[in-house]
């Protein structure tokens, strides 16, 4: 009968030296600098907040955050660096609902499950978009726009950061919901398409409001309407889309902090924790504010139930236009 138990008791050695490693691993955790990939360009609203965020973490848990730029194809490929990698707390992700949801809704060959193969850690920020159109447009507000767009049905055009982003499929949402026809024009990212904007190229665009700020305060556009469900506090006099016309419309951008599937749950929690006091941080959350960012910080699967359900609405969004990513 001994030769029967070796299995078993190795199995309970293994089951035991395992709980040990994590135990180990969570109580000293980080005890090396820690990376936090960021798959979108340097200056942009998920760098600046890998950035601030990882600079509190630093302070409070004595290890490095650095922030790691991976850019490329709407942010899936630092996305996909990061699934790959270990799953022991020190290659994170500041992904997005490009990377997250939208990704998923309008690519059928990702490469990645953005629930099954990233474990999450907590929702970092909401960052609204603003409404913007060309001074030259006769028109105000949401109402105005639209009776304008159906009376010259297929003349407008709309710029975006690029086919599949959070600002082109906002605006095909908004086209739905309005029942107009309207001309997406992409862009190799979101500041091509704000001077595009701002030079008269297109007529109109919706962008993170970071971005937004200095051309609506320069006066080479004219912010007409928040796109999220609440108003922006860096603008509190601008209705929303919901408010002036649309009932339901909500349509921007998320960033949450991510790490890669199986993650001890220890680790998790440990960084869950501390990203919710460093955004609660005063000092964090008055940078973040005045930038436009709103901090979110909440439970994972809290941050689960945001990616499957904006996976859902944006899937729907995607087969109604007919619009795959390639």
């Amino acid at each position: 009968m001994l030769p029967s138990l070796v299995p078993k008791l190795a199995g309970i050695v293994m089951m035991a030296v395992t709980s040990w490693t994590h135990a180990q691993s969570a109580a000293t955790y980080p005890d090396r600098p820690v990376t936090i990939v960021v798959p979108f360009a340097a200056g942009g609203a998920s760098d600046i907040l890998a950035r601030q965020l990882g600079k509190q973490l630093s302070q409070v848990l004595g290890q490095s955050f650095i922030a790691d730029n991976r850019v490329g194809a709407g942010g899936t490929v630092g996305a996909r660096a990061v699934q790959r990698s270990a799953p022991n707390g020190y290659t994170l992700l500041m992904g997005t609902n490009a990377s997250h949801a939208i990704a998923a809704a309008t690519n059928k060959n990702l490469g990645y499950d953005p629930v099954r193969n990233f474990t999450p850690i907590s929702l970092v920020a909401h960052v609204p978009q603003i409404l913007m159109v060309h001074p030259s447009l006769p028109v105000n507000n949401v109402k105005e726009l639209i009776a304008f767009a159906k009376a010259n049905s297929g003349k407008l055009n709309f710029s975006s950061a690029g086919n599949g982003t959070p600002g082109h499929l906002g605006m095909e949402l908004f086209k739905i919901m309005a029942g107009i026809e309207m001309t997406h024009v992409p862009y190799q990212g979101g500041g091509p398409g704000l001077l595009a904007l701002a030079g008269g190229q297109v007529q109109l665009m919706a962008d993170n409001v970071s971005a937004a700020l200095p051309q609506i305060k320069a006066g080479k556009v004219r912010a007409i309407a928040v796109t999220t469900g609440r108003r922006s506090s860096v603008l509190p006099d601008l209705p929303t889309i919901a408010e002036q016309a649309l009932p339901g419309f909500d349509s921007g951008s998320w960033f949450a902090l991510f790490a890669p599937a199986d993650t001890p749950k220890d680790i998790v929690a440990k960084l869950n924790a501390e990203t919710i006091k460093a955004l609660n941080a005063p000092e964090v959350r008055e940078t973040l504010l005045a930038q436009g960012a709103e901090p979110s910080p909440g439970k994972p699967e809290e941050l689960t139930k945001l990616i499957r359900d904006d996976i859902e609405k944006w899937t729907r969004v995607a087969e109604k236009i007919g619009f795959r990513a390639e």
